[in-house]
Formats: structure tokens, sequence, C-alpha cells
């Protein structure tokens, strides 16, 4: 996979107590890395930081990424040939009441990692990771490219703009040098859902637990579409573009989106219908309830074109639809009704997801 660039690699990461940082550990453990890992506490209860176990399988450092001289510290110490920055305040709703704590820690502390990594004077690669989000949303029924205008309504949107703006600032300012040890560029990706996510106001976890105590789950925007995908699909796009960068200096400074194919846009009312299968309901219009109460603006629409990870980077997304709710529902189904090994089950999901990569012959996948 990814040209075993990761094999016996040291490996950064911030936000590795998320739910997409601790599934981008349990694959980079799965790689053959030696993973570090920064971030401030472990962010809901119960999380797959937890029930995987990671903390006894990595090096676990405690710090918050506003805290540059601690960030700092800890990058020098760990040397890291790789440097994944997931570390964000990452839900909407929580942007709305506390619009200043999401600002400092979206953008201040992607700053910080940026000035972080001018210090390093061996070689590396960064990949920054901020959001589809990050984009001015109109609401057009095709793909926001690359180049499309950033911002947005809301704060979280806003500050994932305003990250990407720092990001190149910084690249210009002090990377954009071909002898410059660092080599870093950032990845876009947004409406991921998986196992061992518990997040509030996220659509998937709000069923999951429901649905785990046999109740229903009130549906804010039963209509509203997202071009839904698995957690591994954004990630894999992550490692291909870690893995490329080792090796182009072409790339520098550049941002990519990495999204799923376009038949995997789907209603909320769809997903949840497709979800509850797996569940065992008789009636899916049991599983649900749709209210109106909408507290905050939210997007009807968004969705991302990819075309340019797959010319750069000859990345493409593996799973179709109905594979990626089942992943989805089974990691749960085990979760809450067999308590499984929970790091077993995800690294069997790694295994079967890049299983498929193999059998489809995408490139990333060799």
């Amino acid at each position: 996979m990814f040209g075993n660039v990761y094999q016996g690699k040291r490996v950064f990461i911030t936000g590795h107590t998320g739910f997409k940082g601790s599934w981008l550990t349990i694959w980079l453990l799965k790689l053959g890395a030696q993973v570090t890992g920064f971030s401030d506490c472990v962010p809901t209860s119960p999380s797959l930081f937890d029930t995987s176990g990671l903390g006894d399988r990595i090096d676990h450092q405690v710090g918050d990424i506003r805290d540059l001289q601690r960030l700092r510290q800890a990058l020098m110490d760990a040397k890291p040939d790789f440097v994944f920055h997931l570390a964000a305040q990452a839900i909407v709703s929580t942007s709305y009441a506390q619009p200043i704590d999401t600002i400092t820690t979206n953008v201040l502390g992607t700053a910080n990692v940026l000035e972080a990594l001018r210090e390093i004077e061996h070689d590396c690669v960064a990949v920054i990771v901020t959001s589809d989000k990050c984009y001015e949303n109109v609401e057009w029924p095709w793909g926001y490219k690359e180049t499309d205008h950033l911002g947005g309504k809301d704060i979280y949107s806003g500050s994932k703009g305003a990250a990407e703006i720092i990001f190149h600032s910084y690249f210009h300012s002090f990377f954009n040098r071909e002898d410059h040890p660092v080599r870093l560029a950032t990845g876009r990706a947004g409406n991921v859902i998986g196992g061992g996510d518990w997040a509030k106001d996220r659509i998937v976890v709000d069923c999951m637990r429901n649905w785990s105590e046999g109740q229903p789950v009130e549906i804010r925007s039963p209509r509203a579409t997202r071009p839904w995908q698995h957690v591994l699909e954004p990630l894999s796009g992550y490692l291909t573009l870690g893995a490329t960068l080792t090796s182009s200096q072409a790339l520098r400074g550049e941002s990519f989106n990495f999204g799923p194919r376009s038949e995997q846009n789907r209603t909320v009312l769809d997903l949840l219908s497709d979800l509850s299968v797996h569940w065992q309901f008789a009636n899916p219009n049991e599983a649900y309830r749709v209210t109106a109460d909408i507290p905050f603006h939210e997007a009807g629409l968004l969705k991302l074109t990819c075309d340019k990870a797959l010319f750069h980077l000859k990345w493409e997304s593996n799973l179709g639809y109905h594979e990626c709710v089942k992943f989805v529902s089974e990691w749960y189904y085990q979760f809450y009704k067999t308590k499984a090994d929970m790091f077993g089950l995800t690294v069997a999901q790694i295994e079967q997801y890049e299983a498929f990569a193999t059998e489809r012959s995408l490139v990333w996948a060799r």
C-alpha cells in the first residue's frame, strides 16, 4: 500500500484522539509506522481511541495545538518523517456556541503547526487537513474545485477557509523553495461517516445511539443531500498525498479534494433507511422521526470535484455507497451488540478496504 513508504517511518499526528485521527493512527500502525500523537483530550466518551486501546499502542502526547511552545517541543522530540495535522474543532453547532474557541483552534492551531514545521531541518512531509466546508457554498449542483472561492456563512466554514488562507500564506512566505526540507500540502474532505464516531450533532452517531436503545432518531433536514463517504476514503487520499510528496516537488503548496463517487449523493432520509436495514428494523419508518427545528444554518448541498487528485495523485475513491453503509452499520452493531475487540474489527475493516482497492486495481493500493 502507498508504495510501502510508511513502513518503519516516524509519523506525527495532531488530533489523533478524534474520529478520523484514530482511524488514521490504526491504519498507520498496520502499515508499520511509528506513531506519535498530539492532542489535548479524548473528545468523546465512548471513543474509538479508548475502545481500541490506542493510548498503549503509540507515543501519546497531551497538549493543545494553541500552545506553540508545547507543540514545537513535541514535534522536535518526535523527529517525524511525516506530519498529519487533523486537530480541529469540527462541529458546526459548537462553532455557534463557542465561536472564539473554534477560530483559535482551527486558525491559530493551524498557524502553530506551520510555525513549528519551520524549525524542522530534516526531510519531512506534512499534510494539513481542513474540510470541504472551506468553500463559499452557494449550493450549485456541481462540485467545488480547488480554485473556487473560500469562505462561508457560519463560523466553522469561515475558520476552515481562514486555515487554508493561512496555509498558503505560510507556504509562499517560508516553504516555497526547492531545497526546503519540509514539503507540505492540504487535503479537503467532508461528509465522513464510519464506526467509532461519537461526536454530537452527527446524524449517523445519533442513529446508532438511539437504535442501540431501541429508540427512533430525530432528523432536522431529511431532504438534505450529501456525498456520503466512509472515513477510509479521505484517509486513503491523505496517505496518497503524503506518499506522493516524498518524490514530487511540483505538488508542494497545493490543495486537494478527496470525495466519493457522484453516485454516493444521497439524502439524509435515504441514508437512514439504508442503515436501518442492518439494524433489523421491519419498517424503516420506525427508525426515525422528522422535526422541523433547524437552530443554525446548514447547507443543503455541498460536493467536491476530485479531478485534480485523480490527475496528479492517481487517487480514486474505493467503496460504493452500499459498501460504505455496510461498513458503518456492521462496526456499530458489533460495538453495541457483541462488545467485540474493536481494534481487531477496525483493522479487519481496513484490510477489507485494502482488498477491495487491490481487486479494483487502484493505483494507490500498490
